[in-house]
C-alpha cells in the first residue's frame, strides 16, 4: 500500500483556492454576510487568499462564529497575535471564511466539493498517515481556551487541532504520491496560474499572490535551488524515505531577495508545493515531520529534509 500522508496546509492552495477562484467574487464585500458588523473596513475573499484581511493567524476553532470570538482578548502567544489589515499576516481563518462563504455559495459541504474538484483525501481517512506530535497549536490552544480541552487524536483525524474537530478550508486532506501527482497535472494547468498575481505583502517584504507565495531568492532560500531547474521541466513529485538524518541546510538569510519567478506554499506536516507560471513548471515534496526517534522535527531539520528532497530533484534535472 503506498504510504499516505497530511496535507495539512496545503489543502489552502491545492483546495480551498481553486474553489474560491471557481465560485466566489474575489472582490465582493462578505463583512456583514461573515457576522463582522462592526469592521470598517471591506471583507473579501481577495483579501482572504492573499492574507490581508487583518487577520490573527489562529484560533481555537470552537463552532462559535469567528466575528464574536475575535472579540476576545488573548494571551500573548505567537498563533494568537493581532494583525492588519492590508498587511500580509498568514492566516489559517482566511481559509476557514472561504469553506464558510463556499458552503454558502454552493450549498455544498465544503469536503465534499473539495474531494469532487481535487480527487485528494478528505478526512476521515480510511488510511491513517503517520502520527505527528502535537505542534504550537495545542499550546496555543490551551491558553486560548483553558476549559476545553485539546482536541484527542484520532488515527482518521487530520494532525491539526482544529481540523480535528471540523474547521474547514486550511487543512484535513490527504494524498498519496500517485493522487497528489494526477491532481497537480490538472492543478498546475488551470488553478495554480491564477494564484500567481501579487495581491499582498510581508512586514518583511514577502509577496503573497492569490492562494500561493512568492518564493524569494537570497541565501539558504529554496528559491536558490529552484533557479536551477530548466525551463520546461514538467511536474515532478519527490517523497522523502523518512531515514536518517540530513546534513543541516544552508545558512538561511532572514531577509527576502527579490522574487525568483516561482510561487509556493508549505504544510505543517512537511509537504510542499513549487510551482513555475513561466512555463507551468510544477514540483510537489511528500514527507512526513517526525524525525527517526519520533520526536517533531523542528523548523531547521524540517528545512533540511526539504532541501535534501529538492536538490535530489534538481539534480536529476541536471540543474
Amino acid at each position: 500500500m503506498s504510504a499516505f500522508y497530511d496535507l495539512a496546509s496545503l489543502a489552502k492552495p491545492l483546495v480551498t483556492a481553486p474553489l474560491a477562484h471557481a465560485f466566489l467574487d474575489l472582490d465582493a464585500d462578505r463583512r456583514f454576510v461573515l457576522g463582522f458588523h462592526d469592521r470598517r473596513d471591506p471583507l473579501t475573499a481577495r483579501q482572504l487568499l492573499s492574507h490581508s484581511a487583518g487577520l490573527p493567524p489562529w484560533r481555537p476553532f470552537t463552532g462559535e462564529p469567528l466575528a464574536l470570538q475575535l472579540q476576545r482578548s488573548t494571551p500573548d502567544h505567537p498563533l494568537l497575535r493581532k494583525a492588519s489589515p492590508g498587511t500580509a499576516t498568514y492566516s489559517d481563518l482566511s481559509y476557514r471564511l472561504l469553506a464558510e462563504l463556499l458552503e454558502s455559495e454552493t450549498g455544498i459541504p465544503f469536503m465534499t466539493l473539495g474531494g469532487a474538484l481535487s480527487g485528494l483525501s478528505p478526512a476521515p481517512w480510511m488510511n491513517a498517515p503517520m502520527e505527528l506530535p502535537d505542534g504550537p497549536d495545542a499550546e496555543a490552544w490551551s491558553l486560548a481556551e483553558p476549559e476545553r480541552a485539546v482536541p484527542s487524536r484520532e488515527a482518521v483525524l487530520p494532525h491539526d487541532l482544529n481540523a480535528r474537530v471540523g474547521m474547514r478550508g486550511h487543512a484535513g486532506f490527504g494524498a498519496t504520491k500517485a493522487s497528489l501527482h494526477a491532481w497537480l497535472r490538472l492543478w498546475s494547468a488551470q488553478w495554480a496560474p491564477r494564484m500567481c498575481v501579487e495581491a499582498s505583502t510581508e512586514a518583511d517584504g514577502s509577496k503573497w499572490g492569490l492562494g500561493l507565495r512568492a518564493a524569494h531568492l537570497g541565501s539558504g532560500r529554496f528559491a536558490e535551488l529552484l533557479a536551477k531547474v530548466p525551463r520546461h521541466a514538467g511536474l515532478q513529485v519527490e517523497v522523502d524515505d523518512g531515514h536518517g538524518m540530513p546534513g543541516p541546510a544552508p545558512m538561511l538569510n532572514p531577509e527576502p531577495g527579490p522574487p525568483s519567478g516561482w510561487w509556493c506554499h508549505f504544510g505543517f506536516t512537511g509537504p510542499a508545493v513549487f510551482y513555475r507560471p513561466e512555463d507551468g513548471a510544477c514540483i510537489g515534496l511528500l514527507l512526513h515531520r517526525r524525525s527517526p526517534a519520533g520526536g517533531l522535527l523542528d523548523a531547521e531539520a524540517l528545512r533540511a529534509r526539504r532541501w535534501k528532497l529538492l536538490s535530489s530533484i534538481t539534480g536529476k534535472l541536471g540543474g
